[in-house]
């Protein structure tokens, strides 16, 4: 059971000498953070680094975090402009990038279905630096699952009714040492 219908890879949207170009602009340009999230009782230390980009107003709640967009960067907006040119119908408002900075830096099962996001959000997620694998699986029946490579310069469409179905994850794969940064666009809607 693979979600064909809502889910698009796009492998090479950006050549290898845009794409070495953007990860070091990211890396310079973006104020990295490291939020604390709590679970269990207990706060730790989220493992990557974030920033949440966006049109003033675009507040973003999720894992217990509110936060606030620091403003567009020239390098945001032409990678949100080469997304929005590969794709149909599109409208993004907000982007949260992460930064992982190495194999061991990783992401758990969650979904994109936080209320900001309405019903049936787009989720338009590009990756540059090191290949990760990006796993899913089904909600109410976890023996259904699948995994997908996401190269540098690649772009993966999550839509539909995904994001109510399906849960997915970065894992850790500890023979990385690369960094990679994901850019996850979105469109908030106002409350």
């Amino acid at each position: 059971m693979y979600p064909r219908h809502q889910l698009q890879l796009i492998k090479g949207l950006f050549n290898e000498h845009t794409q070495i170009k953007i990860l070091g602009a990211l890396r310079q340009e973006i104020p990295w953070k490291q939020e604390s999230i709590k679970m269990f009782g207990k706060t730790h230390p989220t493992p990557r680094l974030t920033s949440w980009h966006g049109n003033e107003g675009c507040k973003y709640t999720y894992s217990g975090l509110i936060c606030n967009p620091e403003p567009w960067s020239p390098t945001l907006l032409s990678i949100k402009q080469r997304i929005v040119e590969a794709m149909e119908n599109a409208n993004f408002n907000s982007v949260l990038l992460n930064l992982y900075r190495n194999g061991q830096d990783k992401m758990g099962w969650h979904s994109d279905d936080e209320k900001e996001l309405g019903p049936n959000p787009i989720i338009a997620s590009v990756s540059f630096g090191a290949t990760r694998r990006f796993d899913f699986k089904h909600k109410t029946i976890p023996e259904h699952k699948f995994s997908i490579d996401l190269p540098s310069g690649s772009l993966l469409i999550m839509q539909g009714d995904l994001q109510d179905h399906w849960l997915h994850q970065l894992p850790a794969q500890k023979r990385i040492i690369e960094p990679r940064i994901n850019l996850t666009f979105r469109n908030i809607i106002s409350p």
